[in-house]
């Protein structure tokens, strides 16, 4: 798919749409196969931590039923490991071949554009900052996810295979190791659905990650940078042409 989608300009007082890409059909599998796979792992790991609640207890009344969700948290554990392992083979492949886009990776403008959003939520500056590809915010999520999910896929294996990793290791790891499993858990629960369904859906609804694409007024107003270089045009002064 080409980076711009773009028609021939609107005439007999019809406005003509254009949309961007944004991304692939295999980056949309995988954050959907991401989305679901954490969800399985929290929804089944919260019923374990607190187990000693009484819906929790109706949900494990049964040492089968117990068997039955630590099975459905390890079948979803594996299918998070195995997308880990091919997102960062990926990744290593387009650094072996120098292709490796620099659009997400952090970058002293993303601290400026924090500083420049705050005042503009403050009512400190007329407008908000211009975003290239990736906002601070989108930057935010994916690193604090790639991070949280690490430590929960570490903590994990050692909560899995005790035995095995108390060989080499104290055995004063494993309780740590389930402290911090849990803990990240829901401080990766909570802040994915607070933060980013809410920015993504709810304050924008961004349905980019089911169509694969986003229309010109979200690109003016979200990513202006990124517009601007796509098209050579201002954001801030639309042609009326392409207006959505």
């Amino acid at each position: 798919m080409s980076a711009v989608n773009s028609a021939a300009p609107a005439t007999h007082g019809v406005q003509v749409v254009r949309f961007f890409a944004r991304f692939a059909r295999a980056q949309r599998w995988e954050h959907w196969l991401l989305f679901l796979s954490f969800t399985v792992l929290f929804l089944t790991g919260i019923v374990q931590k607190y187990r000693t609640e009484s819906w929790s207890q109706n949900i494990l009344s049964t040492p089968q039923r117990l068997v039955w969700v630590q099975s459905i948290h390890h079948v979803a554990a594996i299918v998070l490991i195995v997308e880990v392992i091919i997102h960062l083979a990926h990744g290593f492949y387009l650094l072996a071949r120098r292709k490796m886009p620099h659009a997400m990776f952090p970058e002293w403008q993303d601290v400026k554009d924090a500083g420049s959003m705050t005042k503009y939520l403050l009512f400190l500056a007329k407008r908000r900052p211009k975003y290239g590809k990736y906002s601070f915010e989108e930057k935010l999520t994916y690193w604090f996810l790639f991070f949280s999910i690490g430590i929960m896929v570490i903590t994990g294996f050692v909560i899995w295979f005790p035995i095995q990793i108390t060989t080499v290791l104290p055995g004063s790891v494993v309780p740590a190791a389930k402290l911090t499993h849990s803990t990240e858990a829901i401080v990766a629960g909570v802040f994915v659905l607070i933060w980013h369904l809410y920015h993504v859906l709810i304050e924008r609804l961004n349905l980019s990650m089911f169509t694969g694409r986003m229309n010109e007024n979200d690109m003016r107003k979200y990513h202006a940078t990124e517009y601007e270089r796509l098209t050579g045009e201002s954001a801030d002064t639309p042609d009326q042409g392409g207006q959505a």
